[in-house]
């Protein structure tokens, strides 16, 4: 009777003991349905349809990337060196707006140059910026050899910062012995990284504004000599989103042209080198593009580089 008692006794402080302590059962976590799934990171890129296939173009090289992905969209001997002729002056202008304060009035001296001019008259006073205007929008050659005559040590020096520029940006494969872009033996560049300096030059709101610019005359700051200025890159203002950059042509160069443009939200520079037919195939391109293309959400790993 008394070791029934004890036992009673211990089935009630066991049952206290339970009672007070739950015990939560714990599942193996590979089975819990409360286990965290990982979350897919994505991004957005420009996916292209299936089936489609690549324009032909008569240009030696050719490039197209989306700016805000990085995406190469289209690309043509892209790493391949080649006459850049006049797109040059994109660095040309970049060395001189890190330099020379815009308004700044600086003195036409002797210009011997070929090929295109903006009609500088030795003597002649005129502001930098008004320079820069004939530079990039007419492609001046006179305008170049005057910026960089008036560069502190002269002209040599001036070639010399235009290379350490293009080391700046990331230009491994340009090399420039003259400010207008006229063929040297020496002076080369890729449609790759004519998409690099342009993309820096077109941040500059100073260059940007001027590569957009349709028509405009400046003149000297005595207001005697006035230089009728016109866009020769027939693309702004004719075809929608494009806002520059710059033309180039020699007879060994043949066509070149780099463009910006900026539509439905998205940002692609093309270039051209060697062309055959530099704004007709510009344009074909820029149709090709956002008829072949979707943006879309893609994983994050999922990395997307396209070339012919």
């Amino acid at each position: 009777m008394r070791l029934l008692w004890i036992s009673a006794a211990t089935f009630v402080l066991l049952t206290a003991s339970i009672l007070a302590f739950p015990i939560t059962p714990r599942l193996p976590v590979e089975n819990s349905a409360f286990e965290k799934i990982p979350e897919v990171k994505t991004q957005t890129l420009p996916v292209i349809s299936e089936g489609t296939s690549f324009p032909l173009v008569s240009a030696q090289a050719a490039v197209a990337v989306d700016l805000t992905t990085g995406t190469t969209l289209y690309d043509k001997n892209s790493r391949e060196k080649y006459l850049p002729a006049s797109t040059t002056k994109i660095i040309t202008a970049v060395t001189a707006l890190d330099f020379y304060p815009q308004d700044l009035v600086i003195e036409v001296g002797k210009v011997k140059v070929e090929g295109q001019k903006m009609g500088l008259v030795e003597g002649e006073k005129i502001r930098v910026i008004d320079l820069l205007y004939g530079l990039l929008m007419y492609s001046a050659n006179d305008a170049a050899e005057v910026l960089a005559a008036n560069f502190p040590g002269g002209r040599d020096l001036f070639i010399i910062s235009m290379n350490l520029k293009a080391q700046q940006y990331g230009l491994v494969d340009s090399y420039f012995t003259n400010p207008s872009g006229l063929d040297g033996t020496t002076q080369v560049t890729t449609a790759l990284d004519l998409v690099k300096i342009s993309e820096a030059a077109m941040k500059n709101p100073t260059f940007a504004k001027i590569v957009g610019t349709r028509e405009l005359t400046v003149k000297s700051v005595d207001g005697l000599n006035a230089h009728r200025l016109t866009n020769i890159n027939r693309l702004v203002g004719e075809v929608e989103g494009v806002l520059g950059v710059k033309t180039g042509w020699t007879e060994e160069a043949r066509e070149n042209l780099v463009t910006y443009l900026e539509r439905d939200g998205k940002k692609i520079m093309i270039v051209v080198l060697g062309s055959q037919d530099r704004f007709g195939e510009t344009k074909e391109l820029i149709e090709w593009i956002f008829s072949s293309y979707e943006w879309k959400e893609v994983p994050l790993s999922q990395g997307v580089d396209y070339s012919p």
